[in-house]
């Protein structure tokens, strides 16, 4: 496509004048002529000039993966492929779901010579993107005419949930740090399910720790020393659920709950734990339980393109499909947003599952409701706006305390907290031995 430059509407601005001008005196209409008759060649030589020359060539690097909501750098190349200097606009044609900031570009190159730009994204979905074509434009030698083109420049990324906060995470999740994010692991010295050591006897150690054959041996008193309990397994079931579209902040609840698991899998995998994942409602995926760090790639890799649906969750048909796949006693960790109405469902599907392995329900709360209790009250309207919102609350306790009731554990907090509550339960269900 040829699309006219600044210097041709200067050009025809010129002709204007003359035109004008040969209107008040017809004597010099040869020069409106000349001028117009010049103007229409240099304009067709220019256009042949810039359409017969060479393409410039582009490439474009982009990440292999992008981390969602985290700026990242796509760098593009040019190379000058004609026999003289080149002035280029450039634009690229990326994916809706990018938030692009840089654009329009503007690169001049020399002779035989490339240039690099680079601009930023920010992933705003997760999924399989996919970048069509590179579009150019090319200025004509005489500046008259920009020839718009799109090079057949294609590329592919991978946006997964937030692994860049998983690897900052990393660098605190060791026994002295967890706490800084607000995860506490309780020590209980020389307790726990597994034998560790043998160690010089402390005080405060108990009698039952006290290895009398060591100690006869040794002439002195030895305790044995254990561990929390290792290569146990932690599935995930996962609500794909319409409700798991509800969006808070920059992050919808189901992108707030991708983070947590990736966040506990990586925890889990350092306590020598097995880790495993399944979904239902719209999109179901199984992944059996692994251990090994190279699982948190696994779940990465099936997580990053699943996406919440407008199904209704069926609870029961989940936890039967899971005690079909998974023989051995795991923690199962079901995530989901929980309604009063879901009881009727939920109860028989988490009643079945205890019966195997130990559940732990997490449900996220909107954060609208938290801010409603919060506002201030001052007329009617709003009073019974927050009489309103006081009313859901106590039903959605009372649903939880159903469930508490019969045995289950239950987490209900913010999707901003999800993770570190998620850990500290998990931890704690580990010291306790029972699984």
């Amino acid at each position: 496509m040829m699309l006219p430059a600044r210097r041709t509407f200067q050009l025809l601005g010129v002709n204007a004048a003359v035109a004008l001008l040969v209107s008040i005196v017809p004597e010099l209409i040869m020069l409106w002529y000349v001028s117009a008759g010049a103007s229409l060649l240099a304009a067709f030589i220019d256009l042949l000039l810039v359409v017969t020359e060479p393409a410039p060539r582009g490439e474009r690097t982009v990440p292999h993966s992008l981390p969602l909501g985290v700026k990242r750098t796509v760098q593009l190349k040019l190379h000058n492929t004609s026999k003289r200097p080149l002035t280029l606009d450039i634009f690229d044609h990326f994916p809706q779901e990018l938030h692009v900031t840089g654009f329009p570009l503007r690169l001049g190159l020399a002779v035989s010579s490339y240039a690099e730009a680079l601009y930023e994204v920010t992933a705003q979905a997760r999924g399989k993107l996919h970048f069509p074509c590179l579009q150019v434009r090319v200025l004509s030698p005489w500046r008259l005419w920009w020839h718009d083109m799109k090079l057949p420049v294609t590329s592919e990324v991978k946006v997964y949930p937030n692994f860049a906060a998983v690897a900052q995470y990393a660098l605190l999740a060791t026994d002295n740090h967890l706490s800084h994010l607000g995860i506490m692991k309780k020590r209980r010295r020389g307790e726990g399910q597994d034998f560790h050591q043998l160690r010089e006897y402390r005080a405060g150690d108990s009698l039952r720790q006290i290895d009398w054959k060591a100690t006869s041996r040794m002439r002195k008193a030895i305790s044995r020393e254990y561990q929390d309990e290792r290569d146990q397994e932690i599935i995930f079931l996962l609500d794909c659920g319409h409700r798991m579209m509800a969006q808070d902040d920059d992050l919808s609840h189901f992108d707030h709950t991708l983070n947590a698991i990736l966040l506990l899998t990586y925890v889990a995998l350092r306590q020598g734990d097995a880790v495993g994942l399944g979904s239902f409602a719209g999109q179901q995926r199984w992944l059996p339980a692994h251990k090994g760090q190279y699982t948190v790639q696994q779940m990465l890799n099936a997580l990053y393109d699943l996406q919440p649906t407008t199904f209704a969750p069926d609870y029961a048909q989940a936890a039967t499909e899971l005690l079909v796949r998974q023989k051995k006693r795991a923690l199962v960790i079901l995530l989901t947003n929980l309604r009063d109405e879901d009881l009727d469902d939920l109860l028989p599907a988490l009643h079945l599952l205890r019966k195997r392995h130990v559940v732990l329900l997490a449900s996220m709360r909107e954060q609208a409701i938290d801010q409603a209790l919060d506002a201030r009250v001052d007329n009617h309207e709003e009073a019974l706006h927050k009489a309103a919102v006081q009313h859901y609350v106590q039903a959605r306790a009372a649903t939880l305390a159903r469930v508490q009731a019969a045995g289950i554990r239950c987490l209900d907090v913010p999707p901003a907290t999800l993770s570190v509550n998620l850990i500290n339960h998990y931890l704690d269900i580990k010291q306790s031995g029972v699984l």
